[in-house]
């Protein structure tokens, strides 16, 4: 006869384990909100710079171009990676977590920070990042047009810009769904803090 009782079933044994209370403390909670802080300031920061080149493709391409039409889209590129940027930026600096913040406002501003960052992660490829594309797109247009209509299709000296524009392009929606992964593992891991 088979012996399965409570004291030898290695998977009764290893459910009945008690759980081990996860003990976020203070310290840890502070270091986390700065830890939130900075990457939030790295986004907005970084966001600023996609803004600055896209306003420097779109001042490239206004003192190169001679098509009315170009130089519009130019235009509509630097007014929307300027006003991306208001929208982007209005009230998202905030102040850092005050020394003397007890446990429950800590957690608080982490999950602060991270409602922070995930609005960033919603508004920034529109906002931001748009402009630029439109930039490149209108500065390298003449190029490829240029190359078609005197029937070279795409010189040697386009391909390669093109090929990095691509990259470039897939390397940032890689590394934001991979940043937007990450958000929500965060946010799920305050969360069980809480409980």
């Amino acid at each position: 006869m088979h012996d399965d009782s409570f004291g030898n079933d290695p998977k009764t044994l290893w459910q009945n384990q008690p759980a081990e209370v996860s003990k976020m403390t203070l310290k840890l909670i502070r270091m986390k909100a700065r830890e939130l802080h900075a990457k939030t300031r790295r986004e907005l920061f970084g966001s600023i710079a996609v803004a600055l080149a896209a306003i420097v493709f779109s001042g490239l391409g206004l003192a190169r171009g001679e098509d009315l039409a170009m130089q519009l889209v130019f235009v509509i590129a630097i007014v929307w990676a300027l006003t991306g940027q208001y929208f982007l930026h209005s009230g998202m600096w905030s102040s850092t977590l005050p020394p003397d913040a007890a446990l429950s406002a800590g957690i608080e501003f982490c999950r602060h920070e991270l409602e922070r960052r995930r609005r960033i992660f919603r508004r920034v490829l529109w906002l931001s990042a748009g402009p630029l594309l439109l930039a490149i797109g209108a500065f390298t247009m003449p190029i490829v047009a240029a190359g078609i209509r005197l029937d070279r299709g795409l010189s040697g000296k386009t391909i390669p810009f093109l090929a990095l524009l691509g990259l470039w392009l897939v390397a940032l929606l890689y590394f934001r769904s991979q940043g937007r992964r990450e958000l929500e593992r965060e946010i799920i891991e305050l969360n069980d803090v809480e409980k």
